[in-house]
């Protein structure tokens, strides 16, 4: 990190997207989306709804280099 993120960061403007799916979060990362359990009925169709969720996080106009110092994402 280059000192000019870490001012970002410390004066509360920026921030890292953690966009992973890791210590079972997929189920509560969708709910706090605002989806359910009952809307997926496999796991794979989970891991495509959090694909989905992230895609359209990333491709967000608002996602920029103006908050977002780094993103964190896991295949």
């Amino acid at each position: 990190m280059n000192e000019q993120q870490a001012q970002i960061m410390r004066h509360g403007k920026g921030f890292v997207a953690a966009l992973d799916q890791s210590g079972g979060s997929p189920p509560r990362a969708l709910k706090a989306y605002g989806i359910d359990e009952d809307a997926y009925s496999s796991e794979a169709q989970m891991f495509d709804l959090v694909h989905q969720m992230r895609t359209r996080i990333i491709t967000s106009p608002a996602f920029t280099s103006e908050h977002i110092i780094a993103a964190i994402l896991f295949e």
